[in-house]
C-alpha cells in the first residue's frame, strides 16, 4: 500500500540553514519548499498543499507570528513547528496563543527537528506510518493489556497503576521512535510542570525495571526530547 508523504512549508531566511533543512528533510521522505520571508510563504501556501509548517520567527517582510496568524486564519489544524532564536516565555506564550504546536531552539540538531516534527504528526494523526489503534500491545516476549492494566511476561504478571498503563500505551503507541515529553506530561498529567516531570522519570525507571527481563527490549532517555522505547 502506498502513502501519501507529508509535504513541509519551511519559511527561514537563512538560506543556508534552509538549504541544509530542505535537503535533510527531502532525504528523509519529507518534500520541502523552502521560502525565505513571510510574504513568500504565505504566497507559497496559498498556491500548494502542504501538510506541515516549519517557520522561523525572526524573518524579513513579515515575521513568523504574523505569518502563522495568517495561516491560522485558513487552516485551524495544519501543524505548525516554530523554529527561535530565542527562548523567552513571553515568545513561547504568544505562539502557543497562534496556535504553534510545539517550539525548538536555534541551534538544534537535524534530530531533533525530526523526532519533534514526527511527535506532532502522531498527535495531529496526520502520520501516515502511525501504530494501528489498539489494546494489547506485543513488546518483545511481553505482552501488555492495556484495559486491564497487566503487563505480562511468561507465567507472571505485573499489575501496573493507571499512570504507568498510560505512559506505557503512548511508548508503545510510538514504538522505535521518540515520545515526546511535553506532549506525554500534558497527555496524562495535563501539565508539564517540572514537578510532573520529576515524576515521569520515576514512572520511567518503575517501567524500565518492569521491561528488563527481555533483553531485547530498551527504554531510552533521548536528552532535552523525551524517551524511546526500542522493541524487536
Amino acid at each position: 500500500m502506498t502513502t501519501t508523504p507529508v509535504k513541509v512549508l519551511l519559511a527561514e531566511d537563512d538560506r543556508n540553514l534552509g538549504n541544509i533543512l530542505k535537503a535533510y528533510l527531502e532525504a528523509k521522505g519529507y518534500p520541502t519548499r523552502l521560502t525565505v520571508n513571510g510574504e513568500e510563504a504565505f504566497n507559497a501556501y496559498q498556491r500548494e498543499n502542504f501538510d506541515f509548517c516549519i517557520i522561523d520567527i525572526m524573518m524579513p517582510v513579515k515575521d513568523g507570528f504574523s505569518l502563522v496568524k495568517e495561516i491560522r486564519s485558513m487552516d485551524k489544524k495544519i501543524p505548525i513547528l516554530f523554529l527561535t532564536a530565542k527562548s523567552l516565555p513571553e515568545d513561547k506564550l504568544k505562539g502557543f496563543e497562534l496556535g504553534a504546536d510545539d517550539f525548538i531552539s536555534k541551534p538544534f540538531s537535524m534530530e531533533e527537528l525530526l523526532a519533534r516534527m514526527q511527535a506532532i504528526l502522531r498527535r495531529s494523526g496526520q502520520d501516515k506510518e502511525k501504530a494501528p489503534d489498539t489494546t494489547v500491545f506485543t513488546i518483545g516476549d511481553y505482552e501488555f493489556d492495556y484495559p486491564r492494566q497487566i503487563l505480562k511476561w511468561k507465567a507472571s504478571e505485573q499489575k501496573l497503576t493507571s499512570k504507568e498503563a498510560e505512559l506505557l500505551k503512548l511508548l508503545c503507541e510510538a514504538r522505535n521512535e521518540v515520545l515526546d515529553r511535553r506532549y506525554a506530561l500534558n497527555k496524562i498529567w495535563f501539565d508539564d510542570s517540572y514537578f510532573n516531570a520529576r515524576s515521569m522519570d520515576v514512572y520511567i525507571a518503575k517501567l524500565r525495571k518492569y521491561l528488563k527481563e527481555d533483553p531485547r527490549v530498551e527504554l531510552l532517555n533521548v536528552h532535552g526530547i523525551g524517551f524511546k522505547l526500542l522493541q524487536p
